[in-house]
C-alpha cells in the first residue's frame, strides 16, 4: 500500500502579504515505511530536513502561525499489531513557534503505522477557529493502513463548516491512487527534486496569497483545450522577463493553476506560431484569474509520397505574399499554426507555391509531385539558364546552368522548360541558342545542347 514519497520544500516570497491571519498546519507521517532509502537517505530524514527548511524560511512572515501534527512515531507497528491512534499535535499553532518545531522536527524517529483519517480527523480541533486562512499540508509516502477512510473524515469536516484547504504534496505517486488523495483535498506531484520545489512554491503563495492565475489558450470554439506551448510573462510594457512556463492541462484536462505576483502588470507572450501577445494584464489578489486567449490551432504537413527515399525539401509558412517567414518546415514534420490562411513557398526547382487553409484541430496535408530529371551534354563548355512557363508564354527563371560545363544533371519538378544557352568561347550574341523540353515525375528527359 506505500506508493508514494511526499515531502515538503516551501519557498519564500516576497509579494505583499495579506493582513488576514494564515494557518498552517503540517502534518507529517513517522510511519515505518518512511525508514525506506530514497535518495541515498532515508524517507524520514529527507522529509526532515527539507521540512525544517521551509518551517526557517516563514520566519518573520506576518500574520503566519504555524502547527505541526505528526503520526506513526510513539508506537513501533509489527506484523501482529498497529497502533492506529497514534497521531498528536505535537506544537500547537502560536506566531513564534518556529524554533519548537524545528526542534520537535529534529527529534523524531519514524517507527509506526499511518492513520491519516484519524490525523485528519482529530486536525479539525488543532485550530482555534474558522475566521482565518487555514490550510493543512499532509507529508506522506503512502496511503490509510488503518480502518478509516479519508474521503469520509474529509467530507464529515466540510459538513462540519470546518473551512479547512488541505494539500496533499506527493513524489513519484502511483497514478492509480490519485482518487485517494483527491476527495482529501488538492494533490499535487512532482517527477523531480528540482520540479517539487517549483510545486511547493506554488503551494505557500496559494495558502498565503490565495491569488491563482489561469490562462485558458482558447480553441476558435472557445473552449480551454489548447496547450503545450511556452508562455513568457514580462512586466508590462519592459523587457523584464518575469515568468517562463510551459502551458500544461492538468489531469482533469483544465489549464494548470499558475501563481503570479499580483502588484504587477504582465505582457504575456505565447510561442504559437505565428505568436500571440496579450498585454497590460492585471492580476486582482486573493481570488482566482482567469485569463482567456484565443489560439485555435491546427495542423499541417507537407509530404512527396512519391519521391525517392531521402529526398529533402523544404518550406517557407507566410501569413500573407510576401510577408516575414514565420516558419521553415522540413518534408515530413508536422507543425501547428494558428487557425488561418498561410501562403505556402516549397523550395523545389522551379518554386511551388500553395494556399493552405489552417482548420481547428485538423491536419492539413499538402503532397509535392516527385520531381523528373534535366540530363543535358554538350560538345563544348557552354553558359545558359532553364526557364519555366508557369503560365502560357510566361518564363520564370529557375536556375543558372554550371558555368563553363559539358554535362548537367537537374531535378526539376513537372512542366514545360527552355534552356538558352550558348557557348562560352563564342562571343556573339547572335550564337544564344534555346531548346524546349518537358520534365515528367520520376522520369529522365535527356538534351544533347
Amino acid at each position: 500500500m506505500k506508493a508514494i514519497c511526499a515531502l515538503l520544500f516551501l519557498t519564500f516570497f516576497s509579494f505583499g502579504w495579506t493582513q488576514t491571519t494564515t494557518r498552517i498546519l503540517f502534518i507529517l507521517d513517522a510511519s515505518n515505511s518512511m525508514n525506506l532509502d530514497w535518495n541515498n537517505q532515508t524517507r524520514m530524514a529527507a522529509a526532515k530536513e527539507v521540512l525544517t527548511k521551509s518551517v526557517e524560511s516563514l520566519r518573520g512572515v506576518p500574520n503566519l502561525e504555524l502547527a505541526l501534527r505528526v503520526y506513526g512515531h510513539q508506537s513501533n507497528v509489527t506484523n501482529t499489531y498497529q497502533d492506529c491512534q497514534d497521531t498528536k499535535l505535537e506544537v500547537p499553532f502560536g506566531p513564534a513557534n518556529i524554533d519548537p518545531i524545528k526542534t520537535k522536527i529534529k527529534g523524531l524517529q519514524a517507527k509506526g503505522a499511518t492513520p491519516i483519517a484519524r490525523s485528519l480527523e482529530a486536525s479539525a480541533a488543532d485550530f482555534p477557529d474558522t475566521l482565518a486562512r487555514n490550510f493543512i499540508i499532509l507529508i506522506t509516502d503512502g496511503l490509510e493502513s488503518c480502518d478509516n477512510d479519508p474521503c469520509i473524515v474529509a467530507r464529515k469536516l466540510r459538513d462540519k463548516g470546518v473551512k479547512v484547504t488541505p494539500f496533499v504534496i506527493g513524489l513519484g505517486m502511483d497514478l492509480s491512487y490519485l482518487d485517494k488523495f483527491e476527495c482529501i483535498g488538492s494533490y499535487t506531484d512532482a517527477e523531480s527534486k528540482a520540479a517539487f520545489e517549483n510545486v511547493l512554491s506554488n503551494i505557500l503563495s496559494k495558502a498565503l496569497l490565495n491569488t491563482s492565475v489561469q490562462i485558458n489558450l482558447t480553441t476558435v470554439e472557445a473552449k480551454p483545450l489548447e496547450t503545450d506551448v511556452s508562455m513568457f510573462l514580462y512586466e508590462a510594457g519592459t523587457s523584464n522577463l518575469k515568468y517562463t512556463f510551459v502551458h500544461t492541462l492538468n489531469r482533469k484536462g483544465l489549464p494548470d493553476t499558475l501563481v503570479l505576483d499580483p502588484a504587477l502588470r504582465y505582457d504575456l507572450r505565447v510561442a504559437t506560431v505565428p505568436p500571440i501577445s496579450k498585454n497590460n494584464i492585471a492580476i486582482l489578489p486573493h481570488t482566482h484569474n482567469i485569463i482567456q486567449v484565443p489560439a485555435g490551432q491546427g495542423q499541417l504537413k507537407v509530404t512527396s509520397v512519391k519521391s525517392p527515399a531521402g529526398t529533402q525539401l523544404e518550406t517557407r509558412i507566410l501569413q500573407t505574399e510576401g510577408a516575414k517567414t514565420l516558419h521553415v518546415q522540413q518534408l515530413g514534420d508536422i507543425q501547428k499554426y494558428l487557425v488561418g490562411t498561410y501562403q505556402l513557398e516549397i523550395l523545389t526547382l522551379p518554386r511551388t507555391y500553395k494556399e493552405v487553409k489552417i482548420e481547428q484541430s485538423k491536419l492539413t496535408s499538402i503532397d509535392i509531385a516527385a520531381a523528373g530529371q534535366f540530363v543535358y551534354q554538350a560538345p563544348k563548355g557552354i553558359l545558359g539558364q532553364v526557364f519555366y512557363e508557369r503560365n502560357p508564354g510566361q518564363w520564370e527563371w529557375v536556375c543558372d546552368l554550371p558555368f563553363n560545363q559539358t554535362t548537367g544533371n537537374i531535378r526539376l519538378q513537372p512542366g514545360t522548360f527552355k534552356v538558352v544557352y550558348r557557348e562560352k568561347d563564342q562571343r556573339s550574341s547572335t550564337y544564344t541558342r534555346e531548346k524546349k523540353f518537358t520534365i515528367t515525375s520520376l522520369k529522365i528527359n535527356n538534351l544533347t545542347l
